[in-house]
Order: C-alpha cells, then sequence, then structure tokens
C-alpha cells in the first residue's frame, strides 16, 4: 500500500473530523492502524485532544443554565488537609536521577576516585613492567587489562601473568574485583 494523494486526503479529512485511528484504516482499506497514526504524526497533524477542547465550547455557550449551581461539600478525605496551617509548605518530591538523552557524554563517574591509591599506585608499578601485547598476542595466561585508548595505536594490554582463574594479573584483580561491601556503600 502506498500513500496517495487521494488517501492522505482522506485520511487528513477523516482525522479533522475525529474518526479514531482504527476506523480511518478500515476506510482506506490494506492499511493498520499503527500505520494511520505513523502517517499522521509524519504528516504533523494537529493533536485531536487540544482540537476537540476547541470545538466542545460552542455548545455550552448555546445552553442557558436553568438554576445556579450550588457547591458541593468537601469530600471528606479531604478535611485533614484543610486542618493543617495555611503556611505549611508542601513536602518536596524526592530528588530523581538526571536522565542523559542518548549520544550525549555521562558525567565522571564516582568509582575512578574511590579506588584505594594503593592499588593505584601498584598498578601504576606494575603497568611500568607490562608486556604491552596486542589483542592478537593475548593467550589464556595473559593480563587482559586494556590501557589506553582503543581508537590510537598507543593502546595495548597488559600481558603480565594472570591471576588463578581470573583474566587479569594481580594488579589488575585488586582494582577490577573489589568486595561487595565496598560497592553497595559506593551506591549510597
Amino acid at each position: 500500500m502506498s500513500w496517495t494523494d487521494d488517501r492522505v486526503e482522506l485520511l487528513k479529512k477523516m482525522w479533522g473530523e475525529g474518526q479514531s485511528a482504527s476506523q480511518i484504516a478500515k476506510e482506506l482499506g490494506g492499511v493498520t492502524r499503527n500505520a494511520v497514526i505513523g502517517k499522521v504524526h509524519r504528516l504533523g497533524l494537529s493533536n485531536r485532544a487540544t482540537a476537540s477542547a476547541t470545538a466542545k465550547p460552542e455548545p455550552k455557550a448555546k445552553a442557558t443554565p436553568k438554576t445556579e449551581a450550588k457547591p458541593k461539600p468537601a469530600p471528606k478525605a479531604a478535611e485533614p488537609a484543610a486542618k493543617a496551617p495555611a503556611d505549611a509548605a508542601p513536602k518536596p518530591l524526592p530528588a530523581r536521577k538526571q536522565i542523559i538523552p542518548a549520544g550525549q557524554p555521562l558525567p565522571p563517574q564516582p568509582s575512578a576516585n574511590e579506588i584505594s591509591p594503593e592499588a593505584l599506585a601498584k598498578v601504576s608499578e606494575i603497568e611500568k613492567k607490562a608486556k604491552k601485547l596486542s589483542l592478537m598476542e593475548l593467550t589464556e595466561r595473559t593480563c587482559k587489562w586494556p590501557v589506553g585508548d582503543p581508537a590510537t595505536e598507543d593502546f595495548w594490554f597488559c600481558g603480565l601473568p594472570v591471576q588463578q582463574g581470573k583474566p587479569y594479573c594481580e594488579a589488575h584483580v585488586g582494582v577490577a574485583f573489589q568486595p561487595m561491601s565496598s560497592r553497595r556503600d559506593r551506591r549510597r
């Protein structure tokens, strides 16, 4: 099915009349409700919630009030709130974590700053002795700790002998595998 000019005009007309996407899809034939919704969004047609709100005031303007409206009594659930002092401020909402849009750089992570200085000093000393292997030179017995930026030619892997059952040497294991309690405390 292709969106011909005639079909698009019919879609616009029916959408403006307030027909549902399902009704429009049925009338057009060969198109799903979701296809209609997608086309409406691509065409930039107005959201009917605002369009119908502007169309409804006309009948209300013609109607004349028969009797005066009596104020409704407040529900019982609202009474305790009425007893609160007038100058009391509403409770602030709990802070939410900021959502970072896709493609944006992440803010600095606190985990890099919380590694003990001793472990960092040990890593610094070990990296001076590292074998500086390429990816193709790594084996089961060589430390696979990456050093540098992979996009540059200065990138390499540690290459020192690994600790039993781990992918890294002793110094890099100390940085990579931290006790659960310290990780749990860091999140707070």
